[in-house]
């Protein structure tokens, strides 16, 4: 279940965004087909959006068109380097309906964040997914204030596979323990999860799977940095990337990590040049 909306930055520019989106925006360019499910406003900026994804490739079937709520829209500002997000209510994609949706198609892999759940009419469009759904469910945590519940993202994590979230929010949603690797262990245990990632900004991300496989991994040094807006999301492509391709964790870390720092040096969530990808197709053997 995908946030599809428009990340506005400081100068006026607007950039295609939305965690969900931007995942399936960046597994479009390698090669994948994923199929999109959100909704979009009547609109201008629906329409850029629409556009944008049938130049991609992308398969539009599952977006639906709200004729009452606008496309998301989200207000980005920096502080000491770091984005802040304005997030408004009522957004076409809090209102994905289940009627259009291909409930019998067989997903490998069902992928969706929890912001897009604050509304329960998305939250029952995806509910009717899972329902028919006998592959992986892949949650990418994004705990945005006020726009969510510790008991909802709870019960989202307890039919959870696969949970990736930053250091911030595994604090926000499970008892500390002595260690960062301690808490990871628990959270897994008590969630069931097969594999648990965590995101720590700068020093990069960790994971754990099910059979005690711990794996940390750390940015490309000196990078020049334009925004760091979408690594997270750069990161979770390369993850579902490598599910698909039967990677192991280390091998689908190392290059989720190494995806997320070639993508900060780029403007925004999005890179509308498929030459960007091309040296990862090439080096992960992809074409």
């Amino acid at each position: 279940m995908k946030c599809l909306l428009i990340d506005q930055f400081p100068d006026d520019l607007q950039v295609l965004g939305g965690a969900p989106f931007n995942v399936a925006w960046h597994l479009q360019a390698f090669g994948l087909a994923p199929c999109f499910i959100s909704r979009i406003g009547h609109d201008r900026v629906g329409e850029s959006i629409w556009q944008a994804m049938t130049a991609w490739g992308m398969a539009v079937e599952s977006v639906q068109i709200d004729p009452v709520y606008p496309t998301g829209t989200v207000k980005v500002t920096f502080n000491q380097g770091e984005p802040r997000y304005e997030i408004l209510a009522d957004q076409a994609y809090d209102f994905i309906t289940t009627q259009p949706l291909n409930l019998a198609n067989n997903y490998r892999v069902l992928y969706h964040g929890t912001l897009a759940l604050r509304n329960g009419a998305s939250a029952h469009a995806l509910n009717a997914l899972k329902e028919h759904h006998t592959g992986k469910i892949f949650i990418d945590v994004n705990l945005r204030a006020p726009w969510w519940h510790q008991e909802s993202v709870e019960q989202w994590l307890s039919k959870a596979h696969w949970v990736k979230l930053n250091h911030e929010e595994l604090r926000q949603l499970a008892p500390q323990q002595n260690t960062l690797q301690e808490t990871m262990r628990l959270f897994l245990t008590n969630y069931s999860l097969d594999v648990l990632i965590v995101t720590c900004g700068s020093s990069g991300a960790m994971a754990l799977n099910n059979t005690g496989e711990f794996v940390e991994v750390t940015p490309t040094e000196n990078l020049t940095i334009v925004d760091t807006v979408g690594a997270g999301d750069a990161f979770s492509a390369v993850l579902l990337l490598g599910i698909q391709q039967d990677w192991s964790l280390s091998v689908t870390m190392a290059r989720a990590q190494a995806f997320a720092s070639a993508l900060v040096t780029q403007r925004g969530a999005t890179v509308q040049d498929l030459g960007f990808y091309q040296a990862f197709i090439r080096e992960w053997n992809l074409d």
